[in-house]
């Protein structure tokens, strides 16, 4: 019976900390999840306002704009940029992420570069001796803006400088509290944009409800000047997204470690009060044995 009161009594202390760590992440989940509503109204008015400027940047004989980020050239070189966690008790959040990471290098022919943000991709891939270019680790619970603009001023130099030709995100995309998904996603060439197509949706607006606007100095700058903001904060987005997921999944791993945690103290509390009655039945009927062999020797 001691040894199961111990049992018992280290698993209510392991159940206290699995339901703090619950109400903690609960907490940093609903400041990730304000900043990825935050996040994509501006997303959505900045791609309405690079739609209306590549519309009136589009030369007359209707050729692309050839800004950089905007050109789509034979993508022969890829870079991928994995998102996962710096710490573990998250369920199956970095497993699923890696697992399709694993099979989108698995399916890629052209050489490629991998660039990890958080401990575990980071650790996995380069036991496996993958071509880590670099790795992030230690953003924090809270992704911040200027972690964001660092990251994507290095990828963009990357695209601009011919280093690679195209550059993709696997980052687990957050639906609700409930649901997250792995994801892969093109960041750039931001070829979306430079289609006459997702132009007119991007700018969400129909023939009737087209106006002009005067842009100052010219069109050209202000598109130089919106695009790079414009992928740093898809960089920015897609980082909050995963953050938020991660802290969601790790909230579902440690309420479900509360609960078989109190499982496994309900079932110990019987096998303990199963034995104890086992005992006390025991010192009875020896007392009752003792009791009668005393009667019978005439005491």
């Amino acid at each position: 019976m001691r040894d199961i009161k111990r049992r018992i009594n280290s698993v209510k202390n392991i159940q206290h900390i699995t339901k703090a760590m619950e109400l903690v992440s609960a907490t940093k989940l609903r400041r990730s999840q304000q900043n990825v509503e935050r996040a994509r109204p501006y997303a959505q008015k900045l791609q309405e306002v690079l739609g209306r400027l590549l519309a009136a940047n589009r030369p007359e004989d209707g050729r692309k704009p050839q800004h950089p980020l905007l050109v789509a050239r034979p993508i022969e070189k890829v870079c991928y940029v994995l998102v996962t966690s710096d710490r573990g008790l998250a369920g199956a959040y970095n497993a699923n992420v890696i697992r399709l990471a694993e099979q989108t290098f698995a399916a890629e022919q052209r050489p490629y570069k991998i660039i990890t943000i958080g401990r575990k991709g980071a650790e996995y891939f380069l036991r496996r001796r993958y071509p880590i270019f670099r790795d992030y680790e230690g953003i924090g619970d809270e992704v911040h803006y200027h972690q964001a603009q660092q990251l994507a001023n290095e990828l963009v130099e990357m695209f601009t400088s011919g280093d690679v030709d195209g550059v993709r995100f696997i980052y687990t995309r957050f639906i609700s509290t409930g649901t997250q998904r792995p994801n892969v996603a093109e960041l750039l060439p931001l070829t979306k944009l430079a289609s006459e197509e997702g132009g007119q949706r991007l700018a969400g607006e129909t023939p009737a409800e087209e106006r002009e606007y005067i842009y100052e100095p010219s069109p050209q700058a202000v598109l130089g000047l919106l695009l790079p903001r414009y992928v740093e904060w898809m960089v920015f987005t897609m980082l909050s997204e995963a953050k938020a997921s991660e802290h969601a999944a790790r909230m579902r791993a440690m309420r479900s470690a509360s609960d078989n945690a109190g499982e496994m103290i309900r079932t110990l509390t019987l096998s303990f009060n199963r034995a104890r009655q086992a005992a006390i039945t025991k010192e009875i009927a020896e007392i009752v044995s003792g009791a009668e062999a005393l009667q019978g020797a005439g005491w």
